[in-house]
């Protein structure tokens, strides 16, 4: 029950953040929440596509957790078990880089960073 609570609120967030990085993609000027607010206002060109590649990498993330935690996506079990712990990792990470941010703004994201990690390692354990 913990795994398969801990895999939606994952999700969830996750969702969220993704939605965050589309909405960073289409150009909403927010660039001031993400990437230590290097670029304020609107993404340039290039970001926008780095947004997209972080969408896809947030939707791996996803689908690893959801499979380890026996919710969806079968097939990817032998992957998710291992998948699960760089999860965990990167969220860990997440985790620093959201709190130590010179960005104000985007240090709203470290505790839904912490929150994804917890999740993971709930999950992974």
């Amino acid at each position: 029950m913990t795994e398969t609570i801990s895999a939606i609120v994952f999700t969830i967030l996750t969702g969220i953040v993704i939605i965050f990085q589309g909405l960073l993609a289409a150009g909403v000027p927010w660039g001031e929440a993400s990437m230590g607010g290097k670029y304020p206002g609107k993404y340039p060109p290039k970001m926008r596509m780095v947004a997209v590649l972080n969408m896809i990498i947030l939707g791996l993330t996803i689908a690893i957790v959801l499979s380890e935690a026996a919710l969806f996506f079968p097939g990817l079990k032998t992957t998710a078990d291992i998948g699960i712990w760089i999860v965990a990792v990167f969220f860990f990470f997440a985790t620093i880089m959201n709190t130590i941010t010179p960005s104000k703004i985007e240090r709203i994201w470290a505790p839904v960073a912490a929150i994804q990690f917890a999740s993971a390692l709930i999950i992974a354990i």
